[in-house]
């Protein structure tokens, strides 16, 4: 497979086998979902012997470009981004219990990719979703602060945006973050109260259609998650 680039070629991810079978499914058209070749398709189409099939199909199970679905069979995957979810997770604590630049430079990307997405939602949001997200609000300020209530209001919030990419990308971040974070100090009930008053300033903002409100009230959550970050890295 040939890949176009300025001055330098990619390494390839894959083993060469597994890549002629991915050019397979591109030649053909293949779409999520639709059957695989059968196994004794792909020896006599490749040349090559049952258990290195076995072996390439493997691979690319692991990376979700192949999936096998009761009833269907062997058919082509949604490769799903939560293949990197492992990697990002390592990533973020690679440098140990006293190293929080990995943990800080996930909280980056996630801010770079909400705040940059938030404001188009200004306006745009159905009654239904932001009463969803007004309840996430209440839940939090009524409980423990539960990484999950959190979780489902991101996940709420971008479940409409028209680039699926989106959501699975910020899904994929909170997997990572939220094994990560545990570095953190639980947060007080000053913290508690800050935090359920930033993410309710973020749904008041899109339901004023306010996008600019929007991009800077998602600025002070990850401010207030930077802050906490700090912290921990002064107690150290």
């Amino acid at each position: 497979m040939t890949d176009v680039a300025i001055g330098t070629t990619r390494r390839p991810v894959l083993d060469p086998l597994s890549e002629r079978i991915l050019e397979l499914i591109h030649d053909r058209g293949l779409r999520p979902g639709d059957p695989m070749p059968t196994e004794l398709e792909l020896i006599e189409l490749l040349g090559v012997s049952r258990n290195s099939v076995r072996e390439a199909v493997r691979s690319l199970r692991a990376l979700g470009i192949v999936d096998v679905r009761h009833g269907h069979g062997t058919v082509v995957g949604e490769a799903s981004l939560r293949v990197l979810s492992p990697s990002l997770t390592f990533r973020a604590v690679a440098g140990g219990a006293d190293d929080l630049a990995g943990l800080r430079n996930l909280i980056e990307v996630r801010e770079l990719i909400e705040v940059g997405v938030v404001g188009r939602l200004a306006g745009e949001l159905d009654e239904s979703t932001l009463d969803s997200l007004d309840a996430l609000c209440a839940a939090m300020g009524k409980t423990e602060l539960d990484p999950e209530t959190d979780r489902e209001f991101h996940r709420v919030l971008y479940a409409r945006v028209d680039n699926p990419l989106i959501g699975q990308l910020v899904d994929v971040f909170w997997d990572a973050y939220r094994t990560a974070h545990a570095v953190l100090s639980a947060p007080g009930d000053t913290e508690k109260a800050e935090t359920v008053r930033l993410h309710t300033a973020i749904v008041d903002a899109l339901r004023a259609g306010d996008s600019a409100a929007a991009r800077d009230a998602m600025t002070a959550h990850f401010a207030e998650i930077n802050h906490r970050l700090g912290s921990a890295e002064a107690a150290r």
